[in-house]
């Protein structure tokens, strides 16, 4: 990856002063199946961290496969806790202390 292209493209995101000019922006970053990626993963970790469904249950209600789900609970557990609550909060979700 390019650290730098990656530096420019995370300071335009912070940049944007709206949700409609933020949506703008990626729309022109990123292919339609790249944005269905992310929407797919964003559901996933709001679902894991919701802790309300088993990873068979959220991958049949969101049509993907049961690896979609693993791999996105294996990326949770790698996350520091202030990233954890900070994703708990904005989506949400079960505030429970675990790590």
């Amino acid at each position: 990856m390019n650290e730098k292209g990656w530096q420019c493209f995370l300071k335009l995101c912070l940049s944007t002063q709206d949700e409609k000019m933020l949506s703008e922006l990626l729309t022109l970053f990123l292919t339609p199946e790249e944005k269905n990626s992310i929407e797919t993963r964003c559901l996933i970790v709001k679902a894991l961290l919701d802790h309300k469904k088993t990873q068979r249950q959220i991958s049949e209600d969101l049509n993907v496969s049961i690896a979609k789900i693993t791999r996105g609970s294996n990326e949770l557990k790698r996350i520091p806790l202030k990233l954890k609550q900070f994703l708990q909060e904005k989506l949400g979700v079960n505030l429970l202390s675990d790590s």
